[in-house]
């Protein structure tokens, strides 16, 4: 989701997590998962799409709530089930590929996106200690 649509949907109210950069590449990333689950829904792969858009919305979810913990020790646990859960998303759609059901450039997209997800937690765990 780009700047300006975030902005858009800003109620008036801030949330400590709507000023990271990783909950915001998360949303984009989710946004771009759901995308590809209501193609899976087109050919009736309902479990499938349930499973990735689950999986897509718990990275940017556990940042949110991290980000409302008191302690650095507690942040840091949701931020590492929102990277777990992004390691989720690259496995499904590394199967979804492989079975034919997105094309490759989709899958190298959002793999790409996945990883530097996964990247800036990391460094963002490793700021936090």
């Amino acid at each position: 989701m780009e700047q300006k649509e975030m902005d858009e949907v800003d109620s008036g109210t801030k949330f400590r997590f709507q000023e990271l950069d990783i909950w915001r590449r998360a949303v984009a990333l989710g946004n771009e998962l759901f995308d590809i689950a209501e193609d899976l829904e087109t050919r009736k792969l309902y479990r499938f799409a349930e499973q990735l858009r689950a999986a897509g919305l718990s990275i940017s979810n556990n940042i949110a709530e991290g980000s409302g913990s008191n302690s650095k020790k507690e942040l840091i646990q949701f931020l590492n089930i929102a990277k777990r859960s992004a390691f989720e998303n690259a496995n499904m759609i590394l199967v979804f590929k492989t079975r034919g059901l997105i094309s490759s450039d989709i899958a190298r997209k959002v793999l790409c996106g996945l990883e530097e997800e996964c990247k800036m937690i990391t460094g963002f765990i490793l700021a936090l200690k």
